[in-house]
């Protein structure tokens, strides 16, 4: 994939360049412009026909994503489309293939169209307490690039056999699919006595991503001011 950063790390912006015929994918609702590039929206599957309505419908209802992807198609050399995600942070490539990846709902912005993912299926304990993707999580396959962002700044972690780590579960965007993890309570009951939730605890040896910023720390935080805004305004 033949991309561009702009923007600073904020609130980047991503070009994709594409020759003529060359295709990619890229998140529902993600383009901010194109040159010389067609855009089609896809069922969310490798399968065609009912196979793949049934896949896309399964994999919305399992792991949050939407069922429609958007396929840009280059019309001539040099065709561009420009994407970004819909929260401010970083955007880092990953390179799909001899390492494979899982990721956490929303982290997916674009890939090559030699790449895609499949829903592979969690315990049933990962499954009630995780938000990954309930009973599955989304994990690559294929060979090629893919684009990953976050919510604030992105930050590698490694992980060995003799030092496992624990992760907030908000904070984790992507792994490598060799290591295992478990979903625990990080303190107390439901981490009460710490002010922590859940964490992800990583074995094995590979690398972690992880985001600076939590959204929905952000959302709790404004929700006093945006009741209260609400409550005037039926004042009023």
């Amino acid at each position: 994939m033949k991309y561009e950063l702009s923007g600073g790390n904020t609130c980047p912006l991503a070009t994709v360049t594409l020759d003529k015929g060359e295709s990619i994918k890229v998140e529902n609702g993600a383009m901010v412009y194109m040159k010389d590039v067609t855009i089609a929206g896809k069922m969310n599957s490798s399968k065609k026909g009912l196979g793949g309505l049934l896949g896309a419908i399964g994999r919305s209802l399992t792991s949050g994503e939407s069922m429609f992807i958007t396929q840009a198609t280059g019309d001539a050399d040099g065709g561009q489309i420009g994407v970004a995600p819909a929260i401010p942070g970083k955007i880092v490539k990953l390179s799909v293939g001899k390492q494979q990846y899982c990721l956490n709902t929303g982290a997916f912005l674009a890939s090559d169209d030699t790449v895609s993912y499949k829903m592979k299926s969690q315990s049933f304990s990962k499954a009630a307490f995780g938000g990954t993707g309930g009973f599955y999580v989304m994990q690559t396959e294929g060979e090629g690039d893919m684009l990953v962002n976050a919510f604030g700044d992105l930050v590698e972690l490694t992980v060995t056999s003799d030092k496992p780590i624990s992760i907030d579960n908000e904070h984790v965007i992507a792994w490598d699919a060799n290591l295992d993890y478990d979903i625990k309570v990080a303190s107390g009951m439901f981490g009460f006595t710490s002010g922590e939730g859940l964490v992800n605890h990583f074995t094995g040896d590979g690398k972690v991503l992880i985001q600076t910023r939590n959204l929905h720390s952000l959302a709790e935080a404004l929700q006093p001011f945006i009741v209260e805004k609400n409550s005037r305004q039926l004042q009023e």
